[in-house]
């Protein structure tokens, strides 16, 4: 028992000792990745209602991807920013966390834009003249005999059509709570590119398999978290002080692969409804992308600042 109590007290001194040095070190935002959703064979949500742009949600956001990198790196040119993807290519979840976890990013940002579930609605289109028989019957018994007399109806046309949606704004997602688990999952799979002290030799002696790693693990699990919340919180307070509808912060209960994937506080920006003309028409729109740019660009400049003073 005395034991026990020896060994919790060393696992828990090693933890907030480690924890103290990778807080001081996790100060510095360096790298910044950008992520350009779906593309190539994927292409997302797809404008598909009446005198819609037709545009494709890949389109839509590396268009504001490549504005986003470039105003971040105008904005703050001693930071690494890293795109996924500059080009119409495809990289699913996994491949696309990879490339932000081996960039060794420092925040990762999933650009995206979303979709309401269509809706069908039917109208009349015009009439058309039809013909019908009116029966009659001359005679009885044996002579009975049947008479069809032709006669014309104008009967109405109706047509089915998508109708626009009518949800508009942008929202930022989280990784959910629950899912932290995965998150923490992550971080003991690939324990060693846990860069957490350069330059600290009693990293060396950790057993990546022990308890008090693991514990380390759910220390930053819960770190990426909160630090999740603060820039997706900054980015919405930002998207709302431009005057476009922002939507909020919010977690998926089905969980975001992407998101759960990268070692490192993570958000995705769901910039606007491409079934909505309004908003599709903003997405679509170098004003539009450069807005949104610019308006997150400002939320990573404070959260670079809060991050760095403490």
């Amino acid at each position: 028992m005395i034991k026990k109590s020896y060994l919790l007290i060393a696992i828990l001194i090693t933890i907030g000792t480690i924890t103290n040095q990778c807080a001081a070190q996790a100060k510095k935002l360096k790298t910044i990745v950008v992520d350009a959703g779906h593309g190539g064979s994927d292409p997302g949500a797809h404008g598909i209602y009446e005198n819609t742009l037709g545009s494709y949600e890949k389109d839509v956001t590396l268009a504001i991807s490549l504005k986003l990198v470039a105003e971040l790196k105008k904005q703050l040119p001693g930071v690494n920013v890293v795109p996924t993807r500059t080009t119409d290519v495809y990289d699913n979840p996994n491949e696309k966390a990879r490339k932000a976890n081996e960039a060794k990013g420092d925040l990762f940002l999933c650009i995206h834009a979303d979709s309401q579930n269509p809706k069908r609605g039917t109208r009349q289109t015009g009439t058309k003249m039809v013909t019908k028989y009116k029966i009659t019957y001359t005679g009885k018994g044996k002579k009975k005999k049947k008479i069809s007399t032709p006669y014309e109806v104008e009967v109405p046309q109706f047509e089915t059509y998508i109708k626009p949606g009518t949800v508009s704004g942008t929202s930022v997602y989280i990784f959910a709570a629950h899912k932290t688990s995965d998150k923490l999952k992550v971080i003991m799979e690939g324990q060693e590119e846990m860069d957490i002290v350069d330059d600290d030799t009693t990293l060396t002696k950790i057993d990546y398999k022990s308890p008090e790693f693991k514990l380390l693990a759910q220390v930053y699990a819960k770190l990426y978290q909160e630090k999740s919340d603060l820039i997706a919180t900054m980015v919405n307070d930002e998207i709302d002080a431009t005057g476009r509808k922002a939507l909020g912060v919010n977690q998926r209960q089905v969980g975001i692969r992407v998101l759960q994937s990268t070692k490192m506080p993570a958000i995705l920006i769901e910039t606007g409804f491409i079934n909505n003309p309004e908003d599709e028409r903003y997405l679509n729109s170098k004003a539009g992308q450069q807005e949104l740019a610019e308006a997150i660009t400002k939320a990573v400049i404070k959260y670079k600042n809060q991050i760095e003073q403490k």
